[in-house]
């Protein structure tokens, strides 16, 4: 008797520059066996992210590196197809950081049960999940908004920017938000209620960045890095802070980053600058995953999804972050459920 195969995406190669689909290799394996307390999980949604580009490297961060001719892991929702745990049965959906493949064996501490009631299962790839958490902490420990203060958030209409701008609205700041198109500046003002909105691309970007933020900026929360960080740069008030979540207009290029050094501006304005990744914050996951989840049921907080379907659309979906093409979260739906009625 043949067993049953899936497929799963292995690193074929580390990318030079932008990732292209020969980075990527399809690879059919059997379905796995299961161990003493592990679950079967068959894929639902797969969510891609710009710091997956950093893992394809092969260099120190604070993750280790992506191996090649290895299967890709990312964030997964599931759903239980066998289970050899008594933490899980067959048709628990499930979170957790699993495999590019169509079905993952995971052990039972690796993987969380979610409730499909409280919210949509994707929303614990997204606003629920690691984007909404790291708004809440980068904005919240390190930016530190205060009632009338200005907020510049990059990227603003992605996964964490977007819940990075609400969040300051609640807390009573102005809102600026930097986006790629005037679809997205639109969606910012109108749809999220950002009180300025700015199109990097325009030629008058950095005026018209000047016009939405003429107070200067207090908070700027960096997604992006490159040209616009330096052109945030200029504004920065006395005391500004600079939660520094990401720089994605650097993730490809092919050589050194070099722009205008930020140390003159810093020591000018008496600035605080800090990287950061959501993994700082496990221990207090708890109650930001609980403040998040009240302010969605509130209505404080909006979002939205970007779902292409098909598991051979994954690498397509991961490489269309970098040209801009999602709004909100991007996600790869894999799959329905079989057992579970959602």
């Amino acid at each position: 008797m043949t067993q049953a195969t899936q497929q799963e995406i292995y690193l074929a190669k580390r990318p030079t520059g932008l990732p292209t689909m020969e980075d990527f290799n399809f690879v059919e394996r059997p379905i796995p066996t299961l161990k003493d307390k592990e679950v079967l999980i068959r894929t639902l949604y797969v969510s891609v992210d710009p710091y997956m580009r950093g893992r394809m490297q092969d260099a120190k961060s604070y993750i280790p590196p992506f191996k090649l001719d290895e299967v890709i892991v990312g964030g997964v929702v599931g759903e239980v197809s066998k289970s050899n745990s008594d933490a899980f049965q067959p048709g628990d959906v499930v979170v957790g950081n699993l495999n590019w493949a169509e079905y993952t064996a995971a052990m039972e501490k690796d993987i969380r049960k979610i409730d499909p009631s409280i919210a949509p299962i994707t929303t614990h790839l997204g606003i629920l999940g690691m984007p909404g958490l790291t708004a809440y902490f980068g904005l919240l420990d390190i930016g530190k908004p205060q009632k009338g203060e200005t907020v510049v958030v990059s990227g603003a209409a992605g996964a964490v920017g977007s819940i990075v701008g609400q969040i300051a609205k609640m807390k009573g700041a102005k809102v600026v938000g930097i986006a790629g198109s005037d679809e997205k500046v639109d969606y910012l003002k109108s749809e999220l209620g950002f009180d300025e909105a700015v199109n990097y691309k325009n030629d008058s970007f950095q005026q018209d960045l000047e016009n939405a933020a003429s107070d200067g900026v207090d908070i700027y929360f960096d997604n992006v890095g490159g040209e616009v960080t330096d052109a945030v740069f200029r504004l920065l008030n006395k005391h500004a802070r600079i939660p520094l979540c990401g720089a994605i207009s650097s993730y490809n290029k092919e050589g050194q980053d070099v722009g205008p050094r930020l140390q003159s501006a810093m020591i000018k304005t008496s600035a605080l600058m800090k990287g950061f990744t959501v993994g700082d914050y496990s221990a207090d996951f708890g109650t930001a995953a609980a403040d998040l989840g009240k302010w969605l049921a509130e209505g404080k907080l909006k979002y939205n999804e970007t779902i292409v379907e098909g598991f051979e659309n994954i690498p397509n979906a991961f490489l269309g972050l970098f040209e801009g093409t999602n709004l909100g979260k991007q996600l790869v739906k894999v799959a329905d459920p079989e057992i579970t009625k959602l």
